[in-house]
């Protein structure tokens, strides 16, 4: 009786999944937007004179690819850089070149090792951070001296810190990209 007023007890305990699929829009949209977003976040959070904020779009650019290898073309460095540059203060062109290079060192290391874990990974973002936070001031026209390379080393430690939070921020994306969404029609 109660089967016949109640027709969701009838049903398996997957149907609840039949006729969604993922939303090609958000398989596709949803890493590039984030990077985009993250690019214009320091500017519109706070402003500092010194650089202690990690690079927070060039995190995320690590993050989407080291946590999910296929889905970032080597290529997404540039267009992705060249936006970082117009928020960023940099030199145009400065974020577009390095982020093509860790894009390029990521993809030979990946095809050299395929058998990493998340230790290997931050090993290699932390790496990255540390090229790329040293390029950036070299690129900047920084002049070295005791209290920038300070300055630069605790943004370095910062930034490897704060990666694990970046990549499980990236994992949640990810599962928002690949949820199942209901067609209609």
């Amino acid at each position: 009786m109660t089967d016949r007023l109640n027709p969701r007890s009838r049903r398996d305990p997957y149907g609840s999944r039949i006729n969604r699929e993922h939303s090609p829009v958000l398989a596709y949209a949803v890493p590039w937007i984030s990077i985009l977003i993250v690019s214009v976040l320091p500017i519109v959070v706070m402003t500092s004179a010194v650089p202690l904020v990690p690079p927070l779009a060039f995190l995320f650019l690590i993050a989407w690819r080291l946590v999910r290898p296929g889905l970032m073309p080597v290529w997404a460095g540039f267009p992705l850089g060249v936006f970082n540059d117009l928020y960023s203060g940099q030199p145009m062109g400065s974020s577009a070149l390095l982020w093509s290079l860790a894009m390029i060192a990521i993809d030979v290391i990946e095809t050299r090792f395929p058998w990493r874990g998340f230790v290997q990974d931050w090993a290699l973002a932390s790496g990255l951070l540390i090229a790329y936070l040293l390029a950036a001031a070299l690129l900047s026209g920084a002049v070295p001296s005791l209290t920038t390379v300070t300055l630069i080393w605790l943004q370095v430690l910062l930034s490897v810190l704060v990666y694990p939070i970046v990549a499980r921020m990236v994992a949640r994306l990810d599962r928002f990209r690949l949820m199942r969404w209901r067609v209609i029609g």
